[in-house]
Parts: structure tokens; sequence; C-alpha cells
């Protein structure tokens, strides 16, 4: 107890100059787990966006040809067509899955009094091993459906709520989506993910995709195809073998780029990782340099005080105090009065984080829980500690280096 008192009433005898010097390790502290804690929060909610996509699809959407090819001009339009289907599943020697999609626009779904408008994309029973959404009542539409064209849907989630906000269960209830007549089947959960695929998966109404085709005057054409890699396979080297399929099929141009646009999964998690180690490595670099910028006053004013005890330590050093005991004081001095500051750091960026959470818990791009784990608190007091040791060693030093012969005759 006497060891900590007296190590309490050398920092508190200047309390101006210690508040100053804990300040640095304090706004430090809490700059480094603010960043750490929107930084965790950003990530997440990058990750949510693309969260229900099988991480080894792709995508391929029809476009104009950029380039002519066999008598044909550039510029000329193509599409998918339903017959061509298994030849494209049979020539995809990579591929576990080929799913078509559909797009019909924007319906008005009616139910009761209620209505608003909403996306239709038509689907087949494949689309939920591509694009995975769970289901809070009912199924997904099955192959039956499709080969029999029926008026059936399974309806988003935002749908659900908007057209029936009680909260009962749908299924078997009929919609009015323009002159037609539709009996739900299923409805989604909430969606996370935020990509745009003929539509938000909570705004949209999935039908059958020859259901779609036939309401809509589409005939056989196919709007994008969805496929999946079998396992151990690249899922660009679907993506390519699609492309050039594609290409053979329809006689475009081998190396004609804009022909189709493609996406995969891969690509896109290989970037969101790439960026959250750039963004990782940003928020550390930067709230490490203020920490230790804080660190290094705390080393300064320590030497001040080791020169303004000159004397003190001399006498100790007179009447018998071992090299360790300096030591140990210098040392205790500069990591208490960094832990205090750090740990009251702490405690104001649990407060900015929650203030931050409360203030976007609207904003999709970050994910509702903006807060550091218990893990990461702990982990910030071993770095304050190791902060502390480090900024007492260049003043401890400077104290061994006193001689009591000295220190006594200095005024």
């Amino acid at each position: 107890m006497d060891f900590f008192e007296e190590i309490w009433a050398t920092i508190s005898k200047n309390r101006s100059r210690s508040i100053m010097t804990g300040f640095g390790v304090f706004w430090g502290m809490m700059m480094l787990l603010v960043l750490v804690g929107v930084g965790q929060s950003l990530t997440q909610g990058i990750m949510t966006n693309i969260e229900g996509f099988a991480t080894n699809s792709c995508f391929v959407i029809p476009d104009r040809t950029s380039k002519p090819y066999k008598g044909l001009r550039k510029g000329r339009s193509w599409s998918i067509h339903n017959q061509d289907l298994p030849t494209i599943r049979q020539a995809a020697k990579h591929a576990e899955i080929i799913a078509p999609m559909c797009f019909g626009g924007d319906g008005n779904v009616r139910y009761g009094s209620w209505h608003e408008e909403y996306s239709m994309v038509g689907i087949t029973a494949e689309y939920p091993n591509v694009m995975y959404v769970p289901l809070l009542y009912g199924r997904d539409i099955n192959d039956i459906d499709v080969q029999e064209k029926r008026k059936v849907c399974v309806i988003g989630n935002e749908v659900y709520h908007k057209l029936f906000p009680e909260g009962e269960n749908p299924v078997g209830k009929v919609l009015h989506i323009g002159s037609m007549q539709f009996r739900i089947v299923g409805v989604k959960a909430k969606c996370k993910a935020q990509v745009n695929i003929g539509g938000y998966p909570d705004q949209q109404v999935l039908w059958p995709i020859s259901t779609l085709q036939q309401a809509r005057q589409l005939g056989d054409n196919v709007h994008l195809i969805m496929a999946t890699a079998q396992r151990n396979v690249q899922v660009s080297i679907v993506e390519e073998e699609l492309k050039t399929i594609l290409k053979e099929l329809y006689t475009i141009a081998p190396d004609d780029q804009r022909a189709m646009y493609t996406m995969n999964m891969e690509d896109m998690l290989k970037a969101f990782k790439y960026l959250v180690l750039g963004l990782t490595a940003l928020i550390w670099l930067i709230g490490l340099g203020t920490l230790i910028s804080g660190a290094v006053g705390v080393s300064n004013i320590m030497l001040v005080t080791v020169r303004e005890r000159t004397k003190e330590i001399g006498i100790r050093r007179a009447i018998g105090a071992s090299p360790w005991v300096i030591l140990k004081q210098i040392l205790a001095e500069s990591t208490l009065l960094t832990l205090l500051s750090g740990i009251l750091g702490i405690v104001a960026a649990v407060g900015v984080l929650r203030v931050a959470e409360m203030a976007l818990k609207d904003n999709e791009m970050f994910s509702q829980n903006i807060q550091i784990s218990f893990s990461i608190a702990i982990g910030g007091l071993l770095i304050l500690l190791i902060v502390g040791l480090l900024a007492g060693i260049l003043p401890a030093r400077r104290a061994l280096a006193i001689k009591p012969i000295e220190a006594l005759n200095e005024e």
C-alpha cells in the first residue's frame, strides 16, 4: 500500500501536468478503439451485402456485340433461349448448377385494398441453390410449377409486411398482379443482401419462369444465367467456360469482351477481402500512431519528473536503495499513468460507439452492432501495459545513471 500511495502522490503532485500528459494516451486509445469498432461494423456491413449468394457462383447477362463476326454486324442484340439450356448444361463440364432467370419489370401487386409496385422475377427450382434466402412460410418454386406454368408465387419479406401487416400466414392467399391472380406458396425471410439482380430480394415477387415468359410475352428468351462451380473448381473457370460456349452457340467473336456482362462472386469476395485488409491496416496504423504519440508524451514528462527528483533519487541511492527499487518506481509511475488514461479512453470509446450505433442504425453499409468485443478491450489493456512500460524505460535509465554524490549536491 505504501508503494502505491507513493506512486499516486507523485502523479497527483502536479495534477495539471499529469492530466495533460494522460490526455494524449486517453485520446490515442479512444481513437484506436473507435476506429476498430467502426471498421469492423463497416466490414460486416460490406460482407452482409452479398450474404445468401453462393460463393462459387457466377452470372452471365447478354449484351450487344461490339465486333462483326462471320458476316454479322456489330451492335446486334442476342438472347439465350430455353431450348439451348440443355446444350449449355451439357457443354459446361465444370458447372454444377445452371439456372435461367427472367425479369418481368415492376408489377402492381394487390391484396384487398392495399396495392403497390414490386419487381417480378421468373425463376426455376435451382434458384435457391445460387441465391439462398430462408423461407418464413411455405415453399419455394418447384419443377412442377415451371412445367405446368402454374400461377403461383413466392413473395419477398417487404412485400409480405406491406400486404399483410397483421403478420398472418399468407400461404394459400390469392394476390392480384395486374389482371392475373396468383396463389402465394411461400414467403421469404428478411434478406440482408443488397445486391440488385432484377430488384432487391425483399422487394421481389418470384414466379415460375415459364409463367412469366408467357404472361409478359417474352417467348422463350432468358435474361440471365446463374451458375455454380463443381467442388474444388474455381468459379472463374466456369465463367470463362460459359462465355466460350455462348459465343460459339450464338455466333459471337471469341475476342468480343462486350457481348455479355459477367460477374462472379469469387472476384467480389477477393475484392472485399483486399478492401477489408487495407481498411484494417489503415485503422491500426492511425490508431497505434496516435497511441504511440501519447506514450512519447508520457515518456517526456517522466524525464522531466526524474530531473526534478534528482536529489530525492540520490538520497535513496545513498541510504541503500537498489537500482531495481529505483527502476520499479519509475516504471510503475509511467505504467499507472498510462493505464488510468487508457482505461478512461476505453470507456469513452464505448460511449462514442454507442452513439454511432444509434446514429447509423438505418445505414445499410454498417452492421447493427457497432461495438468492440471484450477480447479487443483486453487487448487494448495489454497494449497500454506495454506502452506504459516502454514509456518508462528511458526515464528509468536516466534515473539509474544518477550518481548519489552528484545528486546530493544538486540544487
